[in-house]
């Protein structure tokens, strides 16, 4: 079955992008945002200037502020909410909900009060829905807005669900691999949030590239424990929604997470670092949530316990990173 319509929860910038590029496939997209006025505003525009300005949206691509509207609009549902407004937001509408429907999502990140991720969240509040996937990958908005060439993988337990909404986003700059691994594709885009922050720090602190390389390996293998824990397969963190997202958002300025371990290595709080970027910082609130979880599965995750540490303890950043950097003889693997 081809995908004709899309619904689209989430106008901020990574929920404008997908939606364009969607409707630039001739794929009929409703994009939805929970503030209404900023949906009023973008519709008249054209488009998202807030987060995404000179990015003009196609005639494929609309805005509405009903929520009813938007699960009679399409079969498939795209959520790309922040993480921690993944439940509120399948409450809204799982009255609604039919057996027809298909949801997705791109959101990144962990529910924060209980560790659990986004598809046990989904099975909580939709015990009897299976027809889910999640898109998680090495994406900046501007960029996938921009049409600049892009890669990611969709998950999903169905085959045909996931060769669906890889062949509904496939152009010719925009590449999509399928995978069964959910789990997998789930925390590398949770994990890497909060491995970002750690290299930022160790760039604002002015520890060099050295360090960075180190973070960034160190990173990729407690992502690898971890998900080897959960259940994961080693392959999905070797590829594009594991160390492929990990490189991206630890290396390039245009990750709000890795600007905000900048400015917390040069000395800024953790409140006026956030207020300068102005948009959700998913590392903040999945730091937490993975910290709980690795704890309550016993995996160690030193790097990540440190960044918990520092966003949510107190604990100096210089203390931190130079803790994380101090020798100490151990098997690599």
């Amino acid at each position: 079955m081809t995908i004709k319509k899309v619904a689209v929860y989430g106008a901020g910038s990574w929920g404008t992008a997908l939606a364009l590029q969607l409707a630039r496939q001739q794929i009929g997209v409703l994009l939805w945002d929970i503030k209404p006025a900023h949906i009023k505003t973008i519709e008249a525009a054209r488009e998202n200037a807030q987060y995404l300005p000179h990015a003009h949206f196609p005639d494929t691509l609309h805005c509405s502020a009903n929520l009813i509207e938007l699960l009679d609009y399409a079969e498939h549902q795209l959520i790309v909410v922040p993480s921690h407004g993944f439940r509120q937001l399948l409450q809204n509408i799982k009255a609604n909900i039919k057996p027809h429907h298909h949801i997705i999502w791109a959101s990144k990140g962990l529910e924060v009060d209980s560790g659990k991720l986004l598809h046990q969240v989904l099975q909580e509040e939709l015990p009897n829905f299976k027809n889910y996937a999640v898109i998680s990958g090495p994406t900046f908005a501007g960029e996938v807005a921009q049409g600049l060439p892009t890669a990611m993988t969709v998950a999903s337990q169905h085959a045909s669900l996931a060769k669906q909404i890889a062949q509904a986003f496939m152009s010719n700059n925009f590449r999509v691999y399928t995978s069964d691994d959910v789990i997998g594709v789930e925390l590398g885009g949770a994990i890497k949030n909060i491995l970002a922050i750690a290299a930022g720090i160790s760039d604002g602190l002015g520890f060099g590239a050295n360090a960075r390389a180190a973070i960034i390996t160190r990173g990729l293998a407690e992502m690898i424990r971890l998900g080897k824990a959960m259940g994961s397969q080693a392959e999905t963190m070797m590829g594009l929604a594991g160390v492929g997202d990990l490189v991206l958002t630890c290396t390039d300025d245009q990750s709000r997470n890795r600007r905000l371990g900048i400015a917390l290595g040069e000395g800024k709080s953790c409140h006026t670092a956030m207020k300068e970027i102005g948009q959700a910082v998913e590392g903040v609130k999945s730091s937490q949530a993975i910290n709980l979880l690795a704890q309550n599965i016993g995996v160690e995750m030193p790097i990540c316990e440190h960044v918990h540490q520092i966003l949510h303890q107190g604990l100096s950043a210089h203390h931190a990173v130079s803790s994380l950097l101090t020798p100490r003889v151990k098997s690599e693997f």
